[in-house]
């Protein structure tokens, strides 16, 4: 998962630092990092994974319900 940045002609360093940090963002290799940096116990992942699985389903519930607008991922 190697990622590379071409400089574009004319581009200054604070630009191409921007691209790089938005693909690495977007690859989720922030995330990753951050995630890595302890460690976490199996059952703790777990638990995460069983919450976020939960709210992901009360959004569901409120936004057929009418309580929450729905929200469209998608281009912008």
């Amino acid at each position: 998962m190697a990622i590379r940045i071409k400089a574009r002609s004319g581009e200054s360093v604070e630009q191409v630092l921007r691209r790089f940090k938005k693909l690495c963002e977007k690859e989720g290799l922030t995330k990753d990092v951050k995630r890595r940096a302890y460690y976490e116990k199996p059952c703790e992942k777990r638990q995460r994974a069983q919450r976020k699985s939960l709210k992901r389903i009360q959004q569901l519930q409120a936004q057929q319900q009418g309580i929450l607008p729905v929200r469209r991922s998608g281009p912008r």
